[in-house]
């Protein structure tokens, strides 16, 4: 088992910043690849960004490029969403997912974390 505890959430007015952080235990944390989905009010989970096991490979939405910015410290067993020029549209419950396998979908994920709330205002 893997557990997940994100961290970082918050309320922000449009065009600032948020670094949500997802803290990992239970499971070797470099043997998993990594990612951020979000979820809004009545829509579905959507896929944000990936993260490979050591670091080297990342993808992003569409949506989101050029403006987040996914990372990993497998010393500290954490994965980042680094998040600029935030937009009211970006407004979600965003979750930390794990899994052996590369992670572009929500139905391939084994694990989850809670998720944490993202309010941005216009």
């Amino acid at each position: 088992q893997v557990q997940l505890l994100e961290s970082g959430g918050g309320l922000v007015q449009a065009g600032d910043s948020l670094r949500l952080s997802c803290a990992a235990s239970g499971r070797t944390f470099s043997n998993y690849n990594m990612a951020w989905f979000r979820q809004a009010p009545g829509k579905e989970r959507e896929f944000v960004a990936s993260i490979s096991r050591s670091g080297g490979w990342t993808y992003y939405a569409d949506s989101v490029k050029g403006r987040f910015t996914i990372s990993r410290d497998n010393g500290k067993n954490t994965v980042y969403l680094q998040m600029n020029s935030l937009k009211p549209e970006d407004t979600a419950v965003y979750y930390c997912a794990a899994d052996s396998a590369v992670i572009t979908r929500a139905t391939t994920v084994s694990y989850w974390g809670q998720g944490t709330q993202v309010t941005v205002s216009s």
